[in-house]
């Protein structure tokens, strides 16, 4: 059928109204190819002619057809982040994988996208990264013999201008505290949603399969220490206090947090399995192999990205980061 592109379909997306989610459906109306969106609760609060959506949840499976029908490609991308057990996670991160890859094959859509974790590199470690590795293996489990062809992205901390959760972070640390919650010697890398959204339609354009890992370029990660010397330097202050969180301390706040989840019955951001991923040593990616197979390549630098989100300065692109060797 030569390059997806041409066709003439909608790319489906799940999570849409989601913060990666909306950063994909952006990248994807400018550069004019037709959206159908799935959408939970709450509207997009984006109109435009490609775009169209749906209303259901990943159970939903009429919902899911109508999704489906006549599209390209579908992006899974909606995924459950909070929760206090395994249970908790499964339903969305692996029944949904599985709800979605179906109704892929049923409808003969030709290319599957699952936008996993690189918490599902590391199983052991919580629920949520348990469930962000079965989610990856219930998509290859329906993609034997099936009509589509796959990809993986295991993305490592993202972040960007509607982020609920690391730009808090590093709005505190602009203004000198800086909270130290990682064992020492740790390191992470990171990546603006742009950067993330403009991977995930190389992908799409491609007949690669395999699982990715990917990041901002940055060799090797950072250490947290690195990344509020960065904020500092965008924020244009001097060093803040940097304030070192113990494990005993966060595994006790996190199990206190488990408890009051259960009396009151919500779902809780700080749990001992997110310490588990908090304290984990190494969250570093390397760009090899998803820049060989479809030449993309990130362009946000962590200062790029920063002082868009902290100072409001029109977001810069470096073009040709690389690690790739």
């Amino acid at each position: 059928a030569g390059p997806l592109h041409r066709m003439t379909g909608p790319v489906a997306v799940t999570g849409a109204s989601g913060f990666v989610g909306r950063a994909l459906i952006g990248q994807l109306l400018d550069a004019e190819r037709p959206v159908r969106a799935l959408v939970h609760r709450q509207g997009l609060g984006i109109t435009h002619p490609l775009l169209e959506t749906v209303t259901g949840g990943l159970s939903d499976k009429a919902a899911l057809a109508k999704l489906m029908a006549g599209a390209q490609a579908v992006v899974h991308v909606a995924g459950q982040v909070r929760g206090r057990n395994l249970a908790d996670f499964l339903g969305v991160n692996a029944d949904g994988v599985t709800h979605v890859a179906e109704a892929a094959q049923a409808s003969g859509v030709r290319r599957v996208i699952l936008i996993s974790s690189l918490a599902a590199r590391a199983p052991h470690l919580s629920p949520y990264a348990a469930s962000k590795r079965a989610g990856e293996e219930r998509l290859a489990k329906v993609a034997i013999g099936a009509g589509f062809t796959s990809a993986i992205l295991r993305p490592p901390a993202i972040y960007g201008p509607e982020d609920r959760e690391l730009v808090p972070l590093f709005q505190t640390m602009a203004r000198g505290i800086v909270p130290l919650p990682g064992v020492a010697g740790a390191r992470a890398s990171l990546l603006h949603v742009d950067d993330l959204a403009r991977a995930i339609v190389k992908l799409l354009d491609s007949a690669a399969e395999a699982t990715y890992e990917l990041d901002d370029g940055h060799g090797a990660g950072y250490s947290w220490d690195e990344i509020a010397t960065i904020v500092e330097e965008v924020a244009g202050r001097g060093r803040g206090w940097r304030v070192k969180l113990p494990g005993g301390l966060l595994r006790a706040v996190a199990t206190g947090n488990l408890l009051a989840s259960r009396l009151l019955g919500y779902s809780p951001m700080l749990t001992p399995g997110k310490v588990n991923e908090l304290r984990h040593p190494d969250w570093v990616c390397d760009n090899t192999e998803i820049s060989r197979d479809t030449g993309w390549l990130p362009l946000i630098s962590l200062e790029n990205g920063l002082s868009s989100i902290l100072r409001g300065t029109p977001l810069k692109s470096d073009r040709g980061i690389t690690n790739v060797t």
